[in-house]
């Protein structure tokens, strides 16, 4: 059974040794809502502290090598790929999408998971001067693919 508790009930980081090693995907999304003429600024490059896509991706790549860093109890892993996108989506929000892979004993959710809120905290940081208003949303796995448990797919929201 995994756990993060041993038998004494302490927190603890969950033992996969046992657990083969397989090819392992996630795919996490976040939402990025914002003025239309936020927006526009970002999508057609006309904000002054550059090209806000490049460096929020550039953010959540990093963030997800460093997951273990950030998340208690998480197993530092060697991650395959990276790839964070990043898309206007309608006319008032910024959709973040990141993938990871690994070939390993454990699931790479946490790691997609984190590079998509660090690319959306980036594209807070950098325009939070033009629009103090933007909320960040619907940070949520989309996707697991391998491992015991499978493929996992979200439900359309």
């Amino acid at each position: 059974m995994l756990t993060h508790l041993d038998s004494q009930g302490r927190a603890n980081m969950v033992d996969v040794t046992d657990k083969a090693v397989t090819a392992r995907e996630a795919v996490a999304q976040a939402v990025v809502r914002m003025r239309a003429e936020t927006l526009d600024m970002i999508v057609s490059g006309g904000h002054p502290k550059g090209d806000v896509f490049a460096v929020a991706r550039i953010a959540g790549i990093q963030a997800a090598k460093k997951t273990s860093d950030l998340i208690p109890l998480c197993h530092p892993l060697m991650l395959t790929s990276v790839k964070v996108e990043l898309s206007a989506h309608g006319t008032d929000a910024v959709l973040v999408v990141a993938r990871c892979k690994l070939a390993g004993q454990t699931g790479v959710e946490m790691e997609a998971l984190t590079a998509a809120s660090v690319a959306a905290l980036t594209i807070y940081d950098m325009c939070k001067a033009v629009d103090r208003g933007m909320t960040i949303e619907s940070v949520r796995v989309l996707e697991k693919l391998g491992g015991k448990s499978g493929h996992f797919t979200a439900a359309e929201s």
